[in-house]
Parts: C-alpha cells; sequence; structure tokens
C-alpha cells in the first residue's frame, strides 16, 4: 500500500477537502499505559514526519 492508495481510495467516499494532503506510515502507535494512542505524541511524529521530508507545515 502506499500513499496514493489511500488517497484514490478515498476519492468518491468523502468530500474533496476531507481527503489527506499527506499519509504517513508508522510502526506503531505510542500508547498510555491503558493502551490509549497518546494524541500529542502522534502529533509531534507527524510535524517530525513532515520536517524530515522538507513538507512545510502551516
Amino acid at each position: 500500500m502506499t500513499a496514493e492508495d489511500v488517497q484514490l481510495f478515498c476519492r468518491g467516499k468523502i468530500a474533496r477537502y476531507k481527503i489527506p494532503k499527506y499519509v504517513f506510515f508508522i510502526d506503531q502507535f505510542p500508547l498510555t499505559g491503558s493502551g490509549k494512542i497518546q494524541k500529542f505524541k502522534l502529533k509531534e511524529m507527524s510535524l517530525k514526519l513532515c520536517e524530515e521530508q522538507g513538507i512545510e507545515v502551516v
């Protein structure tokens, strides 16, 4: 699966403005002790990935 596959799958199923512009694949989610996803760490990871790929975050 590629990022383009995800975007193509979304076309026609959801509104155009909701289709993700960037898609990243990670091995595992950052979890709390109780097994919930740590959204703030996920956001930090995504910002770091954008920075590494030269994507300017607004």
